[in-house]
């Protein structure tokens, strides 16, 4: 059902903009593209306008959305903390600090089909990422304790150095600060292929690990007397999270509040057993993020406002409806 929904968002999202195409065209147009046919009975501007600058737009929001949604799901399992999302190892912050110093050096020279940017922004979170798993682990096992203080203060150091960067550089705050707001203006359909396979492997890898985490809700304890390597799930899921962060961020900047609002939606509607609440959050994820992107393009006439704000308004006030709900 949610897969429906979201291809039927997708044929939505491609027909609204600044110029609108009936959905009907857009259905045409990509079913012509799947088959490698032509379509002579529609305009070549619509043609090139679905193909080639919204429908890689839509598929990579909707990558992101996945990977961030499904990354939530899986470290609020690993940690027992509704309030993890990717972003709690520092992944955000080290894409930021990455991306200032990227923008700042003003190198133009990218790798297979990134920017500077998000290449400096990609090895800024897995940097950090890294420098935050060493400091937390002690001999063979991970404390998720120390990973969640160790990502604080290593975020709140990288922010300083921001500021720094920002402060001696007043020429490039504007475009620090709009890649820091998120948005996926300038999608193409390189960022999509670069980003397509490590997005289906870390994927892979964090669906295998279901049944693990059912038994680590329980508790640590609980889950080694089922017979659970304990340790070792946590760092496959650590790992596997973290690095979809890191590529999700390297393409769209930072977007907050997709890894924290679509697992808590998704469980209360699916359940909490991960085997299906897995799959249904990473289509939710996809979904609630091509929303929110289509939103953001097309809410306010001739103006563009930044994905992450808009995840932001809606995020906000939802997650203070289930903490109120909760109470």
């Amino acid at each position: 059902m949610l897969c429906i929904a979201l291809a039927g968002l997708m044929l939505a999202a491609a027909g609204v903009g600044t110029v609108k195409i009936p959905v009907r065209d857009v259905a045409r147009i990509m079913g012509s593209w799947l088959l490698s046919k032509d379509c002579p009975e529609i305009k070549g501007s619509h043609i090139f306008i679905v193909l080639n600058v919204r429908l890689p737009r839509i598929l990579l929001s909707a990558i992101v959305g996945a990977a961030l949604a499904l990354g939530g799901t899986c470290l609020q399992g690993v940690f027992g903390n509704p309030m993890a999302d990717p972003y709690v190892m520092g992944s955000s912050t080290g894409a930021a600090f990455g991306a200032t110093l990227g923008i700042v050096l003003g190198l133009n020279q990218g790798l297979l089909g990134l920017g500077t940017t998000s290449v400096f922004a990609f090895c800024g979170a897995l940097g950090t990422t890294a420098l935050v798993y060493k400091l937390a682990v002690t001999g063979d096992r991970v404390s998720t304790t120390s990973i969640l203080l160790a990502g604080i203060v290593v975020s709140s150091i990288l922010s300083s150095a921001i500021s720094l960067l920002m402060l001696f550089n007043h020429q490039q705050l504007a475009r620090v600060v709009t890649w820091t707001m998120g948005s996926f203006n300038g999608a193409n359909w390189q960022q999509v292929w670069v980003v397509l396979v490590p997005m289906v492997i870390g994927t892979g890898i964090l669906l295998s690990q279901a049944r693990e985490l059912n038994a680590l809700v329980m508790g640590e304890e609980d889950a080694q007397s089922l017979g659970v390597p304990v340790e070792r799930v946590k760092k496959i899921v650590l790992i596997a999270a973290s690095f979809l962060a890191a590529c999700a961020v390297s393409v769209s900047g930072i977007i907050g509040f997709v890894g924290l609002i679509v697992p808590h939606l998704c469980r209360l509607i699916f359940g909490a057993d991960h085997r299906m609440l897995l799959p249904t959050t990473a289509v939710g994820g996809g979904i609630f993020l091509l929303l929110c992107d289509t939103l953001a393009r097309t809410a306010i006439k001739g103006v563009e406002i930044p994905v992450g704000v808009v995840t932001s308004l809606f995020g906000g006030p939802f997650f203070l409806y289930l903490l109120r709900r909760t109470k």
